[in-house]
């Protein structure tokens, strides 16, 4: 992975307002990363200053190992979870623009 690619999907989910939420496939998809786990990495390693609450799995939950703290985080803003699960229909950012939505195969990935 390039240091462009890398600063790309920082950029994207530096973007995601407080209030919303994005699936690793969308910040895959706006980004132009080859995947949404190359997401999750990039949020594993250099996430600590991104709103990295804000981004959740395909299904709308969060990882397992972060549900409690991603949750409280995300309740702070106005996310509400029913059973651990974001109702993404109702909270998923999706920004302006034609190159800002995913494609339909993109969203076969979530």
């Amino acid at each position: 992975m390039d240091d462009e690619l890398h600063e790309r999907v920082r950029a994207v989910i530096a973007d995601v307002p407080a209030g919303t939420v994005a699936t690793y496939g969308d910040i895959a998809a706006l980004s132009g990363a080859p995947s949404p786990r190359l997401v999750g990495w990039i949020l594993g390693e250099d996430g600590h200053d991104l709103p990295w609450h804000r981004v959740l799995r395909a299904n709308g939950t969060p990882a397992p190992h972060l549900v409690h703290e991603q949750l409280e985080l995300l309740r702070a803003e106005g996310v509400l979870a029913d059973d651990e699960r974001v109702d993404l229909k109702k909270y998923r950012w999706r920004p302006d623009g034609p190159a800002a939505n995913p494609t339909d195969a993109a969203e076969t990935l979530f």
